[in-house]
């Protein structure tokens, strides 16, 4: 779907269901150079069982118009812009890296308008090497190499794909290259920038984190989640950083329950 929003195009996937506003809302967040479909096969189930979705494509990724947005916060408020498009009152988020501390934000700073948020694959701080910042400000090929790499378990190339007949290296490198030039290290850049008290989120969150993941290596979100009180954490033995190709039926199943609990209409504050 292709919406309007701050007078630039924009697009989300809805799993070709038209919005009804009594419906729960599922918003689906992406990380640091991807695009919604990242998210292909968590984002048709909760758009084909009774809910509404929208798995975004932040401006300047996939089929948004640029230019990217340099901050989390200028993201969660482009995220509720979107919300305001549709005449939503109040939504769940499912975030993904980057898009994780994107729904963080959001429950943050608009705790009335987030009813819950699961974070998938986040370290908080969300710190970037200075040689992947550096590769990424020049563009070179060796910024979307690190990007993939570091971004699936070590076990990745060797086989065993759970999703048969995709190659999860290249079809990282297809969205990247896609990219225009500086929107990677936009997006790195306010990763490594971002802080945050975490002090209005109150609502329930859920964090799928994978064992194995080099980039944000479930060590590096214990403080975030002792810190929120609702926080519940599940943890994929075998998955990298990108657990919904990497571990597409356990992060569903993760999220289908977490979700199950979603009321109709705004939260009750």
């Amino acid at each position: 779907m292709e919406l309007a929003v701050d007078g630039r195009r924009a697009f989300a996937y809805t799993a070709s269901h038209a919005f009804d506003p009594q419906k729960p809302t599922v918003v689906f967040v992406h990380g640091a150079g991807l695009d919604h479909s990242l998210f292909g096969l968590q984002s048709r189930y909760f758009g084909y069982h009774g809910g509404n979705v929208l798995a975004l494509d932040l401006p300047g990724h996939g089929r948004s118009e640029g230019p990217p947005l340099p901050t989390i916060r200028a993201m969660a408020d482009w995220l509720f812009a979107v919300l305001d498009a549709q005449g939503i009152v109040a939504a769940s988020i499912v975030g993904h890296s980057m898009g994780a501390l994107v729904a963080l934000e959001a429950a943050n700073r608009r705790p009335q308008r987030v009813q819950r948020i699961a974070c998938i694959g986040i370290a908080y701080p969300m710190k970037v090497s200075e040689a992947f910042l550096e590769a990424a400000r020049k563009d070179e090929q060796t910024a979307f190499d690190m990007a993939t790499i570091w971004g699936h378990a070590p076990q990745v190339p060797f086989g065993a794909n759970p999703s048969p007949g995709m190659w999860m290296y290249g079809d990282a490198l297809a969205r990247l290259s896609r990219l225009a030039p500086g929107v990677l290290y936009n997006d790195l850049k306010a990763c490594n920038d971002y802080v945050s008290d975490f002090a209005g989120v109150n609502c329930p969150v859920l964090f799928i984190l994978g064992r194995r993941d080099v980039m944000t290596p479930p060590r590096a979100a214990t403080a975030l989640t002792q810190k929120l009180r609702n926080a519940q954490v599940e943890v994929v033995e075998l998955s990298g950083h990108s657990l919904m190709a990497e571990a597409p039926d356990q992060t569903l199943d993760a999220l289908v329950e977490f979700f199950s609990e979603i009321p109709t209409g705004p939260p009750g504050r």
